[in-house]
């Protein structure tokens, strides 16, 4: 007979519903089962928090893979209220730099509208940089394999959301996060920003 465990949580603390102590892990069996067996509460907390389905949706799936990372290095002793302080973390980052940007616009006043506004006759060893730059990541991007490099297109020329690119790859949304993520290492592996 099996036995069903709850997780709750209570003052910051989490404890399972019923007699004894049971670790998350032990539970879950591992942190991508804990993931799947929460992602839909994760989804739902971080829209509570940032009033967009699908920037939460991107919230949760790099909290996922900020969390691996971690996870892969240390243990933590509370998997769960982790991943829900890195969901957190990610939404009052993304509000943040909203408010930022509303900023910059709302209170720029035709003034000082030029001193947000980026010089258009860049510097000749700047214009020379961008162009090196450039060359390096079209040969990063034509070696990429052809689904990390069509996700990668698809995301950052394309606009195109991580659930679309899972769809058009037919692969899930955290592989279309990880190959989107993995796309951008290997342009900043290859090119050496000033």
């Amino acid at each position: 007979m099996s036995r069903t465990v709850s997780i709750k949580i209570k003052s910051g603390r989490y404890r399972p519903a019923g007699a004894g102590e049971v670790d998350p892990l032990e539970e879950a069996g591992s942190f991508a089962t804990l993931y799947a067996a929460h992602q839909r509460a994760l989804l739902k907390y971080a829209s509570s928090l940032v009033r967009d389905r699908s920037v939460a949706e991107d919230i949760v799936q790099e909290a996922w893979l900020r969390f691996a990372r971690a996870a892969a290095d240390t243990q933590p002793s509370e998997p769960l209220r982790y991943l829900y302080r890195i969901v957190r973390n990610l939404s009052i980052d993304k509000g943040r730099r909203e408010v930022r940007e509303q900023e910059i616009f709302d209170t720029a006043s035709p003034e000082h509208l030029a001193d947000n506004v980026a010089d258009t006759n860049p510097a000749a060893d700047q214009i020379a940089w961008d162009k090196s730059a450039l060359d390096a990541v079209r040969v990063v991007i034509s070696a990429m394999p052809p689904r990390m490099r069509i996700a990668f297109e698809m995301h950052r020329f394309g606009g195109c959301k991580l659930r679309e690119i899972a769809e058009h790859l037919n692969i899930s949304l955290a592989m279309a996060h990880t190959l989107v993520a993995a796309a951008v290492d290997r342009c900043r592996e290859y090119v050496e920003w000033p």
